[in-house]
């Protein structure tokens, strides 16, 4: 089979390696289309401290199951799934409170272990979702970035009576805007990014009111019109955005941080318990699958909105480099195989 590996920072290949087998509990997935995800290209360029090299990248990949392991029912043969890229013990204290997501031998399918990059995968039984037939091929291969959308407003719990911002116009924050409009039906939704055309795009998903803070004191400006968010998600992921949040946030507003930023920044501990906010914060998704594929099921959520490039999966480097430059254009990017 041919796999898109990167074989060290810098340096990617597409190269033949043996067909996997599926072990005792796991099937095989023909892959049809996979994403392309900013961890991807980290992964690329070195950037990612949990990537271990030579790595088949991908975690976002649909297809067809091809073959199953000991203790699998042959029956799913031939079904249409998606890939959960979380593994988890399933018996230490985060796995047992419902979060596998955070696991203490966490591994994520294309960063600890290969990836969906590749005409065939091999993952557990469980982390193989069937997709209904109304679900068409390219929208499949979008749940696994909606499910991080579904991970923090799990957490936050949104509702009608929330106005929300959201920082970035990005995959996440697009993802986190079709959210919190098909599922949630928040009151008023604002978005803040610095590239005009992010800002459309976060328009064309449902946001309400958008800002480009290039210019502007965010502060300021929606005092002007008379905003306080009373639920934040930073989808942006820079270190000045939290104490900022914070400074913005309504009284009893929830806070949702989707970054992995290490550089510190400074809290004003009065400034979060004077209105007794809450902060959470989100990685991956805690088996979220199921529930976007049913909010795609039933049309909540328009997954093909977000799709603007699709390349053959030998044209993978030519893929990334979009990606990766053209934030004006560019949103979620297909391999197709």
């Amino acid at each position: 089979m041919r796999s898109i590996t990167v074989q060290q920072p810098e340096k990617l290949v597409i190269e033949e390696r043996p067909v996997p087998q599926p072990q005792k509990g796991e099937v095989r997935i023909r892959v049809t289309s996979a994403g392309i995800c900013g961890s991807d290209v980290h992964i690329y360029r070195g950037h990612n401290p949990f990537a271990k090299y030579p790595r088949v990248i991908g975690h976002e990949f649909f297809g067809h199951i091809d073959a199953v392991g000991e203790g699998v029912e042959t029956s799913r043969i031939g079904e249409r799934v998606v890939g959960d890229p979380v593994l988890s013990c399933g018996h230490c204290y985060p796995c047992l409170v419902g979060r596998p997501n955070v696991c203490a031998e966490l591994q994520v399918i294309g960063v600890h272990r290969d990836g969906g990059f590749s005409e065939y995968v091999t993952l557990p039984d469980k982390n193989a979702h069937l997709v209904p037939d109304s679900i068409p091929d390219n929208e499949a291969t979008m749940v696994e970035p909606f499910t991080i959308a579904a991970n923090i407003c799990t957490q936050m719990k949104p509702s009608p009576l929330d106005t929300a911002l959201i920082y970035g116009a990005g995959p996440m924050g697009l993802t986190s805007i079709q959210t919190l409009r098909g599922v949630y039906g928040v009151k008023e939704i604002i978005v803040v990014d610095r590239i005009d055309e992010r800002l459309e795009m976060a328009k064309g998903n449902g946001a309400d009111r958008v800002i480009n803070n290039t210019n502007l004191d965010l502060k300021n400006e929606l005092e002007k019109l008379a905003i306080r968010p009373t639920l934040i998600i930073d989808a942006a992921c820079h270190p000045s955005i939290l104490p900022e949040a914070i400074g913005l946030a309504s009284p009893a507003a929830r806070i949702g941080i989707m970054g992995f930023s290490s550089d510190p920044c400074v809290l004003n501990q009065q400034a979060i318990t004077s209105k007794e906010l809450t902060i959470y914060s989100s990685r991956l998704n805690s088996n979220r699958f199921p529930l976007v594929i049913s909010w795609m099921t039933e049309r909540k959520i328009q997954p093909e909105k977000l799709i603007t490039h699709q390349f053959f999966y030998t044209q993978v480097l030519d893929a990334m480099e979009l990606f990766e430059k053209d934030q004006k254009q560019c949103c979620k990017v297909l391999l197709k195989f």
